[in-house]
């Protein structure tokens, strides 16, 4: 894919309002809504914690079919529309908006907030085993972070490789929560047993977010 191709495809109205001009009041204002999104989402994810559909399920909650809306002035309404819609409550779009990096965002402040809470208790927690669990959750997040940024881009194939690397330390936190010295330890254990269905929901994002992205490079 030629950057070309990814400016078309990554075309929004960013690009024809750049008189936009806000304050940090407005961008504080702005970062404290997506802030609530990521709440908002782990909220609804936590209250579908026994379904087997939930990741699906929490972003219908939130509104994300609606992703793929008509372009302006499908629905029959003029450009002056668009205009003044613009000019009554459009708001910029950034990464803090993408799905993915909500899903993936929310998911990893459980597992971070929750692990805070074991490790402030270190004879509890073997502390090799404790630090490498720490570690692998925070590179888990940054890669993701990375790919997330590269769509955002549009650029798939950096997209795809940083994926894969995320990937590959989710895997290395699984193979962390398994090994004997962590089943030894009640209190490990007890975090894995909470860790485990959210780490294979990244996983299953992550997974169907690259298909798309290689089904893209195939057009």
């Amino acid at each position: 894919m030629t950057n070309q191709d990814a400016d078309g495809l990554f075309e929004n109205d960013w690009d024809d309002r750049s008189e936009l001009s806000w304050t940090e009041t407005d961008w504080e204002r702005y970062l404290a809504e997506q802030e609530e999104a990521v709440r908002q989402y782990l909220k609804h994810y936590d209250q579908l914690a026994g379904s087997a559909d939930r990741i699906d399920e929490a972003a219908r909650r939130m509104g994300w079919e609606m992703a793929d809306a008509a372009p302006a002035g499908a629905d029959g309404a003029s450009e002056a529309d668009d205009d003044e819609a613009f000019d009554e409550s459009w708001e910029p779009y950034t990464l803090h908006r993408n799905p993915v990096f909500v899903a993936t965002r929310a998911l990893y402040a459980s597992l971070l907030a929750r692990w805070e809470r074991v490790a402030a208790e270190p004879e509890r927690v073997p502390a090799a085993a404790g630090l490498a669990v720490q570690a692998s959750l925070y590179r888990g997040s940054e890669l993701a972070l990375h790919a997330i940024q590269s769509l955002e881009m549009g650029d798939y194939t950096l997209a795809l490789c940083f994926f894969k690397r995320a990937l590959r330390e989710l895997n290395t936190t699984l193979a962390r929560l398994n090994e004997p010295e962590t089943a030894a330890s009640p209190a490990l254990a007890h975090f894995g047993a909470f860790a485990l269905p959210r780490l294979f929901d990244l996983r299953e994002i992550w997974l169907r977010v690259m298909h798309e992205c290689r089904s893209a490079e195939d057009e």
